[in-house]
């Protein structure tokens, strides 16, 4: 891998049916500890409903045990650093947990938004992060573009007006009504097709989840605050 180029590891992560996410270097004061010989890192994940269909044909969207999009995600990036020379790293499987959320925001021009997903200028809300590469080559990474986020120029705030029980505002989110509410009958909507504050972000709404993949990801999160307060 010496000498390679960063579109090497993004032709191999495309290969997968995962999207490349972007990829930033390390600072010295960072390698230190799991990332003492890390210098790059490229990031794998979703955008819109690139990289569902891959994974809806996988064997781990229909064998019923836990948690298939976590396995399907880390037998790929797995098999990736395999074959690269490379460190596996994932966004779940914590505490602790990596700072994907930072990385991300170094890697491309991602930015928080009000209800506190990150806004891409294209993809908006609909976009995730399933893993990264860690090498140890410091590869040639540009420099994300230089693009403000869509939110300050958004005057509706659609996004903390939405929500039918009010989880989001300009304090935080509130877990727990949210929660309470998808539980409830009333809920079914959001279950259905994904949150209705996220459903409200005119940005990038062409790459918004179809019905089958905003209801996995609510189903998966449902179950992740119940084992959470287990």
């Amino acid at each position: 891998m010496t000498g390679a180029e960063v579109e090497t590891v993004f032709s191999a992560i495309r290969r997968t049916g995962l999207v490349p996410r972007g990829a930033l270097i390390l600072e010295e004061s960072e390698r230190a500890g799991e990332f003492a010989d890390i210098r790059t890192i490229v990031l794998a994940g979703m955008v819109g409903r690139d990289g569902w269909e891959a994974f809806a044909a996988s064997p781990e969207a229909s064998d019923g045990l836990a948690d298939p999009l976590d396995r399907w995600s880390r037998r790929l990036i797995e098999s990736l650093a395999r074959d690269l020379g490379a460190k596996a790293l994932f966004p779940f499987g914590g505490p602790p947990f990596l700072p994907f959320q930072q990385w991300a925001q170094r890697a491309e021009p991602v930015h928080s938004s009000p209800i506190g997903l990150l806004i891409h200028p294209y993809y908006g809300l609909w976009h995730s992060y399933r893993g990264a590469l860690g090498l140890s080559e410091e590869l040639a990474v540009p420099d994300p573009a230089p693009i403000s986020s869509p939110c300050e120029t958004c005057s509706g705030r659609w996004c903390l007006k939405t929500c039918p029980v009010g989880a989001f505002s300009e304090a935080g989110y509130d877990v727990a009504v949210c929660v309470g509410h998808l539980k409830s009958t009333a809920g079914g909507d959001c279950m259905a097709e994904g949150c209705r504050a996220r459903r409200a972000c005119p940005v990038g709404a062409e790459h918004a989840y179809g019905p089958e993949q905003a209801s996995f990801l609510m189903r998966a999160f449902l179950r992740g605050q119940d084992v959470g307060h287990a």
